[in-house]
């Protein structure tokens, strides 16, 4: 008898998944983020931070619902684009508010912490520091506590570096999750879910009988 299709696929390794990795980096920078420029008793804080967390959590909800539900899969995983687009509007919101600029698509800088691949908070901190340092001011980390002896123009050009890196990010990381819930109702409108699965089982034991 040739191998059957299993009733329930293979599923779950979120972790393996690149929207997944960038999503985790994300909810790490903006902990961080939070934690020195937003009021900590502050609504937006809280809110900001389970934005960032809810993005991480869906898709490994969503990768793991997938073997028996691909419609459950495919919510998981838009909500998971939804949590990260309303995090994007906050730190939006964040440069607005305080009249720092946001970098437009062609900024070399974005370009630039993509090329680099940073897979912590660290590596994020450091390009900050890299780029203060280009930028003619003093190399502190933006992403962790400025020393009292910090200019206001300083830590604005700080927090200008910090918010923007973290809507790079968030940029790459809503693009992998855009591809993803396309290949998903992919799959679910040419494949079906588990139902579809255990009808296909059914008429093949029937069948062998």
């Amino acid at each position: 008898m040739p191998d059957q299709e299993p009733l329930i696929p293979k599923h779950g390794g979120y972790r393996k998944l690149k929207s997944f990795q960038i999503a985790q980096l994300v909810y790490d920078v903006t902990v961080r983020f939070c934690d020195r420029y937003i009021e900590k008793r502050s609504r937006t804080h809280d809110q900001m931070v389970q934005a960032a967390r809810s993005g991480v959590q869906n898709i490994a909800e969503g990768s793991h619902a997938s073997g028996t539900s691909k419609k459950t899969e495919l919510k998981l995983t838009n909500v998971a684009r939804a949590s990260l687009e309303e995090l994007k509007l906050d730190y939006e919101d964040f440069l607005r508010q305080r009249g720092l600029p946001m970098w437009d698509k062609g900024d070399s800088r974005r370009a630039d912490l993509i090329a680099r691949r940073p897979a912590t908070a660290d590596d994020v901190a450091a390009w900050v520091k890299e780029l203060s340092g280009r930028d003619g001011r003093n190399g502190l980390d933006g992403l962790k506590a400025l020393s009292t002896g910090s200019t206001s123009s300083t830590k604005s050009n700080y927090s200008e570096f910090a918010a923007n890196s973290a809507l790079v990010l968030l940029a790459v990381a809503c693009s992998l999750l855009d591809r993803q819930l396309a290949a998903q109702a992919e799959a679910f409108e040419t494949e079906g879910g588990f139902t579809e699965r255990l009808y296909k089982k059914r008429r093949e034991i029937k069948g062998f009988k």
